[in-house]
């Protein structure tokens, strides 16, 4: 196919992966919101607001040492190993809902893998200036290198990107164990009650979703990725 002044005009078809990347993540993200609104309205018996719970499962696992405190914005939940803090958003800290104690309660989890050394949590630690490198520059060097035909540049930034990959493929048995803890622990301590747990599954679940959901189009990225390479030798 030409366009104007005889240029030949080419359909990258391996965009289709990339939107199809996108569509996934949009739709778990979607899921997930939506999951954590419609339990964000169950009110706990327990009466437990997300921080209240989240102290008392650290305190059971000898975690005195670890701190809560309060960030601003709606799912920003997260442990900073290297501070020992756990970090609750808005809609977790002060909600005395079923969503905002699970999601403690996962958070939490991850600060008892912390504790005892989780290898997965270790490894992942390990990567981060790895992964956040290769996913920051994997493609510009990827692009550059196939604009100047280098050869190297290209299997530099697929290697990079491999590298990003590798850290969300371990991220899922971090998440999924964290989420496995919560719900063990909250269901031996009784901290809600039995039938609010499998709202707190849904959420949980949802939440994990997103994962397999970024990993699927980072796999689908460094598939695209490949596939471009390979046009580019053929073309040679």
């Amino acid at each position: 196919m030409y366009g104007y002044g005889g240029y030949p005009i080419y359909f990258d078809w391996t965009y289709l992966l990339a939107i199809l990347g996108l569509v996934l993540t949009m739709i778990a993200s979607g899921q997930v919101r939506s999951t954590f609104a419609r339990y964000q309205k169950v009110k706990s018996r327990s009466g437990l607001t997300g921080a209240m719970a989240a102290r008392m499962i650290l305190d059971s696992q000898g975690l005195q040492n670890v701190a809560i405190e309060h960030v601003s914005g709606s799912l920003t939940d997260h442990y900073d190993p290297r501070s020992k803090t756990l970090r609750l958003s808005d809609s977790t800290y002060s909600y005395s809902s079923v969503a905002a104690i699970c999601v403690a309660a996962h958070e939490s989890g991850h600060a008892v893998q912390d504790k005892v050394h989780y290898g997965p949590l270790v490894l992942r630690s390990t990567l981060v200036p790895a992964a956040q490198f290769g996913s920051s520059l994997s493609w510009p060097i990827f692009i550059f290198g196939l604009i100047f035909s280098l050869q190297p540049l290209i299997t530099a930034g697929i290697v990079l990107f491999m590298v990003a990959v590798l850290f969300q493929l371990i991220t899922l048995p971090v998440e999924f164990n964290a989420s496995h803890r919560a719900l063990e622990i909250m269901k031996s301590s009784q901290l809600i009650p039995e039938d609010e747990l499998e709202g707190g599954r849904q959420v949980l679940r949802a939440a994990a979703m997103t994962y397999v959901a970024a990993l699927a189009a980072s796999i689908l990225q460094l598939l695209r990725l490949l596939i471009l390479a390979n046009d580019r030798r053929d073309r040679r």
